[in-house]
């Protein structure tokens, strides 16, 4: 991207961070439960609007393919699973999932939290968000790997991860390597893996060559990730 592209996009930039910021905050500290993932649908479209109005096309925001990104996203899926099965086969690993911010749902809760919470309310926002609009602002493209939007977006996706890395202590297995870590030391490190994360998810992204591929893999991760964390509780 031209430095003068950069500097007409950068308002539509400060929206989208604007938007994000508004998203995550009511989602989590002001509307009740059931409004989560609306909020995060609304975002969403508000962050694609903003992408379209500035130029970006549907193929920039990795929106315009299905097949080859559900095919993509379908072998993320099976390695997640892979991943997931092996630490259910060894005992040592379980603690992983052994998270008090979990609770202890039925089987209509556990559908909400992952068909609702997760997927509309985390995975769409997130992924649109730091997989389709900000990239595409910041000039990455499926031709080529450019490491300069991806990671501009990747530290916005840890930034964004600020409120919910709060809990984090409560996972047993962070207690156990990190118990005696000060809070706020610990709410970093957690941001800095959420922004390795996203550049994990960007590749699904640009390999697919559509945000439906990192869409799955995403939302495998973190409803096998709360599913399981449901089974060993």
């Amino acid at each position: 991207m031209t430095h003068a592209a950069a500097v007409r996009r950068a308002p539509v930039v400060a929206a989208a961070v604007v938007t994000l910021a508004a998203s995550t905050t009511l989602a989590n500290r002001v509307l009740p439960g059931w409004a989560y993932p609306l909020c995060g649908l609304v975002a969403a479209v508000v962050l694609v609007a903003l992408a379209r109005a500035a130029g970006c096309t549907w193929g920039d925001l990795g929106l315009r393919h299905l097949r080859r990104p559900a095919l993509t996203g379908l072998a993320g899926a099976a390695l997640v699973a892979v991943v997931f099965g092996v630490a259910l086969a060894v005992p040592a690993l379980r603690t992983v999932y052994q998270d008090g911010r979990v609770g202890d749902p039925d089987f209509g809760q556990l559908l909400w939290l992952t068909c609702g919470r997760i997927l509309f309310g985390t995975v769409l926002i997130e992924e649109v968000a730091f997989r389709g609009v900000l990239p595409a602002l910041f000039g990455a493209s499926d031709e080529r790997w450019r490491w300069r939007p991806i990671l501009a977006a990747a530290a916005l996706f840890g930034l964004w991860h600020a409120l919910p890395a709060l809990a984090i202590g409560r996972n047993a297995a962070v207690h156990a390597v990190f118990g005696s870590t000060p809070a706020v030391v610990l709410q970093v490190l957690a941001m800095a893996a959420a922004g390795a994360a996203g550049i994990f998810l960007h590749w699904w992204r640009h390999t697919g060559r559509g945000v439906l591929a990192s869409v799955i893999v995403h939302f495998t991760t973190n409803a096998g990730g709360l599913t399981l964390a449901v089974l060993v509780r």
